[in-house]
C-alpha cells in the first residue's frame, strides 16, 4: 500500500511543473522560434500573444501570409514558472500545436490546414518551460514532436524553441 501510494505522489509531480523552468531563448520580444524538422520559423509580433486566465497560460503565434505557420501551446493549471510536460498520462491536460496553411488566392475561402499536435498518445512528447512571467511577458522555450492525426499521419519535431511574447 505504502508503494502504492509513493507511487501516485511520483506520478502526480511528474505531470505538473518542476520549479526550474530553464533559461530563455533566443526569441526576439513579441515572437516564438523553433526549427521544425530543421527548417527555422519565426512568428511575427503583430500576430503572436499570451493569455493568462484561470490557471491557464495561452500562446499563439503566426507567421503570417497565405502560406503561414503557426504553434499554440496551453497549459491547463499554470503557476507560472517551471517545466510543464506534453503528455505523460490522462490526467496531464497540457498541449502543443504546430499549424501550416495554404490559401489558395482564387479559393480564398477553403484553405488547406494541416495540423500536428501533442500529444498524440499517453507518452511524454516534450515540453514547455516558462522562465520569466512578468506583468506583460511570458518568456520561456519548447521542444516537442507533434503528429498530423487528422491528416496523413506524419511527425514533426519541434526542436530549438523560444518565446517572448507580450501577455495580452
Amino acid at each position: 500500500m505504502l508503494l502504492l501510494i509513493a507511487i501516485s505522489t511520483l506520478s502526480i509531480v511528474s505531470c505538473s511543473k518542476d520549479d526550474d523552468g530553464g533559461g530563455a531563448g533566443p526569441a526576439s520580444e513579441g515572437t516564438i522560434t523553433a526549427k521544425v524538422n530543421g527548417s527555422s520559423v519565426t512568428t511575427m509580433d503583430m500576430v503572436t500573444f499570451a493569455n493568462v486566465s484561470g490557471g491557464t497560460l495561452n500562446v499563439q503565434g503566426n507567421t503570417g501570409g497565405t502560406s503561414s505557420k503557426a504553434f499554440s501551446f496551453t497549459i491547463i493549471g499554470y503557476e507560472g514558472t517551471g517545466t510543464y510536460e506534453l503528455g505523460g498520462g490522462p490526467n496531464v491536460f497540457n498541449s502543443a500545436a504546430y499549424i501550416e496553411t495554404e490559401v489558395d488566392l482564387s479559393n480564398p475561402a477553403n484553405p488547406d490546414v494541416q495540423t500536428w499536435q501533442a500529444p498524440f498518445d499517453a507518452n511524454v512528447v516534450g515540453e514547455i518551460n516558462i522562465s520569466e512571467e512578468t506583468d506583460t511577458h511570458v518568456i520561456g522555450t519548447f521542444s516537442f514532436e507533434a503528429k498530423n492525426v487528422n491528416g496523413d499521419q506524419s511527425l514533426k519535431n519541434i526542436t530549438e524553441g523560444s518565446f517572448n511574447i507580450e501577455k495580452m
